[in-house]
């Protein structure tokens, strides 16, 4: 019965579906699904991303459907399928990469209206492989912690705190008998570790937060108990300064207000200094507050880019060794003019260039710097080193 199945031809339907398969199956697994569905042993679907066009354009794509239960064929066909999602993936991924600079930045904290350049720089945070740290430091009720919300839903590995509630232990480990409970720190381990108004955070519990912005592990030393944790993080982090708003006029009254010593302040590549909107600015966010359209995430939506996150820490991007001295030159402007900043010009900062230019390229799926990346992260730092009275 199985042998004359085989020579029978496959109804116009069933070749039509098996017909749209064959793009994304080695020829060998082709002629077996073929045979397969001949049988009658499997069938042929369609299933979609199920995003939506906010993102992209959706399209369908075969799945194969075991029609009779066989064990030997369950985990084939799951390979096969994840085969031919994983191909449409990276093509839907291709195809948003033109995109996707605007389209992820839409949707960082997508209800706060300003706060652009904040977005950004956190959005590139995201398609960092290497160490950056990011802080936002200025007055409550910014929109701050919407950035770190949005930060923490998008990425693929990360983890959310607030200063105020992290012990020594919810930061780093704690060991209960043979369980080892893994803190705030090594849960983000090769991710984004969020801490919300980090200026609460008790000064005894700091130590290890440098530990691991510097080194990359944090340690348990408890009892007779020795651990080393992995923890290597990029840490996006808000601040409120002293007396909970910043005060005066010039940057070395502001100066004054800042929570942090310098050990902790310099570890960051990007601090951005946010103050309350003054009556003009708070007009022009009115204004576009009434006019915003709908700026709600579906799930499938969020999902997706979550895993063309992913996809992308695949790629290592390299520098055009052409623009390296352009970094050279806009150093030494900054260092120029390092009085009229809240923070100190360091190699820090130059590495922080380095890095966040290649997370714009990585942003868009290239494994080489252009202009246009250097471009974007002079703007950011520009923006958030030089700033104006209101």
């Amino acid at each position: 019965m199985s042998f004359i199945k085989l020579l029978l031809p496959l109804s116009k339907s069933k070749k039509r579906n098996l017909n749209k398969l064959k793009k994304y199956l080695e020829i060998n697994d082709f002629k077996e699904v073929k045979k397969l569905l001949k049988l009658g042993k499997i069938g042929i679907a369609f299933s979609s991303l199920k995003i939506s066009d906010k993102i992209i354009k959706d399209e369908s794509f075969p799945v194969i459907n075991l029609a009779l239960e066989e064990k030997d064929l369950t985990n084939k066909i799951t390979v096969w399928n994840d085969v031919v999602e994983q191909q449409v993936r990276e093509k839907k991924y291709k195809e948003f990469s033109v995109d996707a600079e605007k389209k992820i930045r839409y949707f960082i904290a997508p209800h706060i209206v300003g706060l652009e350049e904040v977005k950004e720089a956190a959005m590139l945070q995201l398609f960092a492989k290497d160490k950056v740290h990011l802080l936002l430091l200025g007055d409550p009720s910014t929109g701050k912690t919407d950035v770190l919300r949005s930060v923490n839903e998008f990425a693929p590995i990360s983890s959310f705190g607030l200063g105020s509630g992290i012990s020594a232990a919810g930061l780093t480990a704690a060991i209960k008998g043979k369980e080892v409970i893994r803190g705030l720190l090594p849960l983000a381990d090769k991710g984004i570790c969020c801490v919300d108004e980090l200026n609460l955070m008790k000064l005894r519990d700091r130590g290890s937060l440098l530990n691991a912005m510097e080194k990359g592990f944090i340690t348990y030393d408890k009892g007779n108990k020795h651990k080393k944790f992995d923890a290597r993080i990029n840490l996006l982090a808000t601040a409120n300064p002293k007396g909970d708003r910043f005060v005066g006029k010039t940057p070395s009254t502001w100066l004054k207000q800042i929570p942090f010593d310098p050990a902790l302040l310099s570890r960051f590549h990007i601090v951005f200094f946010i103050r309350r909107p003054g009556h003009k600015e708070f007009i022009n966010i009115a204004k576009k507050i009434v006019s915003e359209r709908n700026k709600n995430l579906e799930i499938n939506d969020s999902l997706f880019i979550r895993d063309y996150i992913e996809f992308s820490q695949l790629i290592d991007v390299a520098f055009n060794e052409k623009l390296k001295k352009q970094i050279v030159d806009f150093a030494a402007k900054l260092k120029k003019d390092e009085k009229k900043f809240l923070v100190e010009i360091s190699p820090r900062i130059i590495v922080g260039i380095m890095r966040f230019a290649k997370a714009s390229a990585r942003l868009e799926l290239r494994n080489l710097v252009e202009q246009k990346d250097l471009d974007r992260v002079f703007n950011l730092l520009e923006k958030s080193l030089y700033k104006k009275n209101k």
